[in-house]
């Protein structure tokens, strides 16, 4: 057994659109069938934007799917079973911060980044599992800013309320989460 690294790279912000999901699950696939343990990142700058807005925007029907097979591969992540090391290269916003949420070791770059779940901010409610995910791994004097309260965070701020366990300098970020 070895490590098998995920790269998200859309060319863009890395949206969890169904072909960035099934890319990743296909990535979890292999290393499981490999008995690996998983390093997921992003392209420089960029760790993950959240859900596809276009997607999100289509209808009710395309909206609920989008956000269900998300909350499925979310869970897949969470409960993978080797270590997940979720290695943040730049904003994780809205389903990015939930991306880092379900990691067991979450190492993020330094840098003008912002992390957190914004949802409520731009007028979206907070799926039940976001919610959950967020009452695990955040600290609780900083959930209700974290959630209801859309705080969105810097590197240093990330960690100190439990988006991240320790933060490094860029070039540093793939060698510390591998």
């Amino acid at each position: 057994a070895g490590i098998t690294t995920i790269t998200m790279d859309d060319g863009k912000v890395n949206a969890l659109s169904p072909s960035m999901q099934q890319a990743v699950d296909a990535g979890l696939d292999v290393a499981e069938a490999a008995g690996d343990a998983v390093v997921l990142t992003g392209r420089e700058g960029r760790f993950s934007a959240g859900f596809h807005l276009p997607t999100m925007t289509a209808g009710t029907d395309e909206m609920r799917g989008l956000v269900g097979a998300a909350a499925e591969l979310l869970l897949r992540v969470y409960l993978f079973p080797r270590p997940v090391v979720v290695a943040c290269t730049g904003h994780a916003l809205a389903a990015g911060a939930l991306v880092l949420l379900v990691g067991d070791v979450r190492v993020g770059a330094t840098g003008d980044h912002k992390i957190g779940l914004n949802e409520v901010a731009i007028g979206m409610q907070l799926p039940i599992f976001a919610v959950e995910l967020a009452r695990d791994r955040l600290l609780p004097t900083a959930f209700t800013a974290a959630t209801m309260g859309a705080e969105i965070y810097d590197p240093e701020g990330a960690r100190a309320v439990g988006y991240l366990d320790r933060v490094v300098p860029a070039e540093d970020l793939l060698a510390t989460a591998t």
